[in-house]
């Protein structure tokens, strides 16, 4: 396997549309580095980037500590799977699975034709086949495979090579809730077997999260931040991270810090705790947006806590979300959501109270969106 590294790496189009700007970014050997960002972010654009299948603009890609700038495709050692599956209709699992790696042992479709190919074909067929579960899918046609199957050899099409990097640009994104549930798992095992550099493209959240070792997030072609995904998702460098990454999105009330003493201004503002006001002090004068996730917020609860920043809001709408209930909440121009447990279904109209704790809350520039503070600490590694 190989390592990744792209050093301010640019791609500019002829129509003048940034698709990537200066993207600094490393992927370890053996790391699955997950790209995650909106439609049109330039995460597929990267992926094509590291492929050949783009030239960059300006920057540097490595691979395996080769600069691969100007390297055809096929002298990356790289297997890119995509959105869709791309199998050879005509032929049944098992050629599917060989036709790539006997093209590129062979060096021409007669000898492929011939039987040809290194000896070691049929053995990693079989690998791939064992390791995916495809064995007895292996003399079926395409036509014959669910969406879920037809991915799967997809994937093994790639395993088959053994490349130096695994490239996948949403492969999942084109399947139902289940299969792409079931399809996740089976990419999470497979890089664990594998111990292979992979690096995914998705725009769903969830997915990078479940996935990733690292998760790079993007935004206009711009990285945004890239780290664990407990630290993106706890610690955000940026509005856009803290609101993209997690589901149901992260609750943001905007406002002023008044006199160090409370946040908001008249009916809708909060009184802060000494420690928390003295921690915001250096923030006052600046226009702020006060982050809180909906896993977070308290509802129903009298009794303030230690810490806790209190308030009351009337429930706008209570959704049922599986085992839990999503309550839609508003005071004045302020409105956030909390993920409360099923039993927990207040009326609309209704007046509850509501309790934050200052803890788990996240100060934001409001102009430049960057993050000012964070109430967790994460634990070391």
């Amino acid at each position: 396997m190989a390592d990744v590294a792209l050093e301010e790496v640019a791609k500019v189009y002829p129509n003048g549309v940034a698709a990537v700007r200066g993207l600094t970014l490393h992927a370890a050997d053996g790391e699955l580095l997950v790209l995650v960002g909106p439609s049109g972010c330039g995460k597929t654009t990267t992926l094509r980037l590291i492929a050949g299948l783009e030239e960059p603009t300006a920057g540097t890609i490595h691979i395996g500590g080769q600069v691969v700038n100007g390297l055809p495709p096929r002298r990356r050692d790289v297997a890119m799977v995509f959105q869709r599956a791309a199998l050879y209709p005509h032929l049944r699992v098992r050629d599917n699975l060989a036709f790539g790696l006997r093209m590129r042992q062979g060096g021409a479709l007669r000898r492929w034709l011939a039987g040809g190919g290194a000896v070691d074909v049929g053995q990693r067929v079989a690998d791939a086949a064992r390791m995916l579960g495809l064995g007895p899918l292996l003399d079926r046609y395409p036509h014959q495979l669910s969406g879920g199957e037809q991915q799967r050899v997809a994937l093994g099409r790639a395993v088959v090579r053994r490349p130096a990097v695994f490239l996948l640009d949403e492969p999942l994104s084109g399947l139902d809730a289940g299969l792409r549930a079931e399809l996740r798992r089976e990419l999470h095992l497979l890089h664990c077997r594998l111990s292979a550099t992979m690096i995914h493209v998705t725009h769903d959240p969830v997915e990078a999260l479940t996935l990733a070792d690292r998760l790079a997030v993007l935004k206009g072609g711009a990285l945004q931040q890239v780290g664990r995904p407990e630290e993106v998702h706890d610690r955000p460098a940026t509005r856009f991270v803290a609101e993209f990454v997690g589901w149901p999105p992260m609750n943001f009330l905007d406002g002023p810090l008044a006199d160090g003493l409370a946040f908001g201004d008249g009916e809708t503002s909060l009184r802060l705790p000494a420690d928390v006001a003295k921690a915001w002090g250096p923030f006052a004068g600046r226009p702020l947006s006060l982050g809180v996730r909906p896993d977070d917020v308290a509802l129903g609860r009298e009794e303030t806590l230690p810490g806790e920043l209190a308030l009351a809001m009337q429930v706008v709408l209570t959704e049922t979300a599986g085992g839990t209930s999503l309550v839609r909440l508003r005071k004045g121009r302020w409105e956030l959501t909390a993920r409360a447990d099923r039993g927990c279904r207040p009326t609309e109209g209704e007046e509850v109270p509501v309790r934050l704790p200052a803890g788990r809350t996240h100060l934001f520039d409001r102009d430049t969106g960057l993050a000012l503070w964070h109430g967790p600490a994460l634990p070391p590694g």
